[in-house]
């Protein structure tokens, strides 16, 4: 537990710039509980006023916390979120960055993921290179994705890139941990075209078979391969349905492991999502937020060739 709370104390000052009297809300659940509680005793060794709310588990990522969870995260300085499930895009992680909390997620973090992979990267390169990839997002109207054969375009006329780059030292800012990834919430109805998903998926966890998905319209029509019923959940709606994210890993040292959390930011790799996208300038409000991650992709903003076969080329 020591070495837990000695890693926890480091990643509230070096990510979340942690200052002594600064309220720190601990948001977990019974399933990460001990990294919870890790976070807990480090805000109060570093002089800060700690706090901790443990709730049930979410049944899928992106599911809301209980209201008084909810309130709680608006009042504190400093929210971080040790959980099975991601809390990433709610409503709750949005009301708490306006409200000026600094907010980091931690959606399905193991203990393992502490002292190994993308949370011992040089965050400085991360940031460096996530902010250049986001405003590039920001700039592009277009987006092509091309995996052996397969070509997935996406509109991105009028949004906004978002920069999740490890640390979130101002108000309001706010982003996983570990982190290294530059996303964009595609328009709801500006994606069309077919791809491959080798990665890993959530639902499924690190793949042993592609997955094959098929769009027109902004929605998923059709998911086919290995495990493809655990998906079920896109096809039951259209705002599950809805593709409502692109995001590029930028992280060197993230390891592909089968959980989303730094699966998503392995360097070099693209991830698409289907489901709610309000917390970072969708429209879309769905059940769920689930991720999938193309490896060795090639990718195009406009006609900008940016990453070719999972090697960056800006």
């Amino acid at each position: 537990m020591n070495e837990l709370v000695n890693i926890a104390e480091g990643i509230l000052k070096s990510c979340l710039d942690a200052k002594e009297g600064e309220s720190v809300l601990v948001v977990t659940d019974d399933s990460r509980r001990e990294i919870g509680e890790a976070f807990y005793d480090a805000s109060k060794n570093l002089g800060c006023e700690g706090m901790i709310l443990i709730m049930k588990e979410r049944t899928v990522n992106g599911e809301e916390p209980p209201k008084v969870v909810a309130e709680a995260m608006k009042g504190a300085d400093i929210v971080i979120a040790p959980s099975a499930k991601s809390l990433t895009h709610t409503n709750a992680r949005i009301q708490a960055a306006a409200a000026g909390a600094r907010v980091a997620t931690m959606p399905g973090i193991t203990k393992e993921m502490f002292s190994r992979g993308a949370m011992t990267a040089d965050y400085n390169e991360v940031e460096k290179l996530t902010d250049r990839i986001t405003a590039m997002l920001t700039t592009a109207e277009t987006a092509r994705i091309e995996k052996a054969g397969k070509v997935l375009n996406l509109s991105l006329k009028g949004r906004n890139g978002v920069p999740s780059p490890g640390v979130y030292k101002c108000p309001g800012k706010c982003g996983n941990l570990p982190s290294g990834e530059a996303y964009i919430a595609p328009l709801e109805d500006g994606s069309d075209g077919e791809m491959i998903i080798d990665g890993s998926m959530v639902g499924i966890g690190k793949l042993d078979a592609p997955l094959e998905v098929v769009v027109s319209g902004g929605k998923l029509r059709s998911v086919t391969g290995k495990k493809s019923e655990n998906l079920d959940i896109l096809l039951k709606s259209e705002e599950n349905a809805t593709l409502c994210e692109l995001g590029i890993g930028t992280n060197e040292a993230a390891v592909l492991n089968g959980i989303i959390l730094e699966d998503e930011k392995v360097y070099g790799t693209v991830h698409i999502a289907f489901g709610t996208n309000t917390s970072f300038g969708g429209t879309n409000k769905a059940e769920c937020h689930m991720d999938g991650i193309i490896l060795e992709p090639t990718l195009y903003l406009d006609d900008i060739l940016v990453i070719k076969d999972g090697k960056f080329m800006v």
